[in-house]
């Protein structure tokens, strides 16, 4: 009986509404925009150098079953990351004021009920994953569902032994879009040798525009995700000193926390113009996107420079969510109209 009350509703919906899943919007739209990319739906229509073979009559309907898994592994993968990570933090969370209220630092929610919620959408994630070998005879989102979970919980333990946790963050967001392109068309993503990389032309040689387009992605959000995480951490910088626990504010000061969350989005705005760079079908609509993001990224700087913790609300959810959205939005209708 006791197992049955643990999965009642009521629980389940109380984890969930602790996790912010509206924070998906920071790896969602990366995620869709390399789908759209990598489907042979929207291909170019003749032999465009540097693409695969185009294949005649690519239907879409196929793409919108891909594109519905997509979502279920997002959002189990999203569910599964965000409760280890309260469950992971659990005591901390109890003893730092700002995160006291959460349901499982408060015990409004007991950890048992929270690893069962988290386990089921670890469960879920493989199923949808293998939907991909079941349907399209995909396997290798099957293959890779167990160490890609891992990935995205690791983040979770990382403030306990480096300050680089941010880094690693970054990387479980930036995951996304390079999953979604091996779900869609893996042999994009083979292994080429990048030691001839031409940077200048803003794409490695080997690889088709849609997979060197979705490397530089990894990197833009990988950057920009670990650089707007270490301005927030700002708000626990005297908590973390206190507790040990090990972040790049705790570390370097709120001074030197800000220097480098400048230089983590300068480099991945570097990376957001490569991605642009990469991939023709990307045209003015992602260009202006791309203006825009950089025009924002220093909007938030300025946010953070003047009005401190005070505005990590505007600068991390507010303007972090207009970039994703935009970018997104803006790429998949050059993908489209193009």
């Amino acid at each position: 009986m006791a197992c049955k009350s643990n999965l009642e509703p009521s629980r389940l919906l109380l984890a969930l509404s602790d996790i912010k899943l509206a924070h998906s919007v920071f790896a969602l739209p990366f995620a869709l925009l390399a789908a759209f990319l990598a489907t042979p739906a929207f291909l170019p229509a003749t032999d465009a150098p540097g693409y695969p073979p185009p294949e005649p009559g690519s239907p879409v309907a196929p793409f919108l079953l891909q594109l519905l898994l997509i979502l279920l592994c997002m959002f189990f993968a999203r569910t599964w990351a965000m409760l280890v990570n309260r469950l992971a933090d659990v005591r901390f969370d109890a003893e730092n004021p700002r995160t006291a209220r959460r349901v499982f630092a408060s015990g409004r929610l007991d950890v048992r009920s929270g690893w069962m919620v988290a386990l089921a959408s670890a469960g879920a994630f493989q199923i949808a994953a293998a939907g991909f070998g079941a349907f399209f005879a995909n396997w290798w989102p099957a293959v890779l569902a167990v160490p890609v979970l891992g990935w995205i919980a690791l983040y979770s333990y990382t403030k306990r032994f480096t300050a680089l946790c941010h880094l690693f963050l970054g990387g479980a967001l930036a995951a996304s879009p390079v999953a979604a392109v091996i779900a869609i068309d893996p042999s994009l993503l083979h292994l080429p040798d990048l030691a001839g990389t031409d940077f200048a032309s803003g794409a490695p040689p080997g690889l088709a525009p849609p997979a060197a387009c979705t490397l530089f992605l990894f990197g833009f959000v990988l950057f920009w995700v670990a650089g707007f995480d270490v301005a927030y951490a700002l708000a626990d910088i005297e908590f973390d000193r206190r507790t040990g626990l090990r972040s790049i504010p705790a570390r370097l000061g709120a001074r030197g926390a800000l220097w480098t969350a400048r230089l983590l989005h300068a480099i991945a705005f570097v990376l957001l113009v490569l991605a642009w760079r990469a991939e023709p079908r990307l045209g003015l609509w992602t260009l202006a996107a791309v203006l825009l993001v950089g025009g924002l990224l220093v909007f938030e700087h300025v946010v953070l420079q003047r009005r401190g913790v005070a505005g990590l609300p505007l600068a991390f959810f507010t303007i972090n969510g207009i970039v994703s959205l935009t970018l997104g939005a803006a790429g998949i209708a050059d993908v489209i109209l193009g």
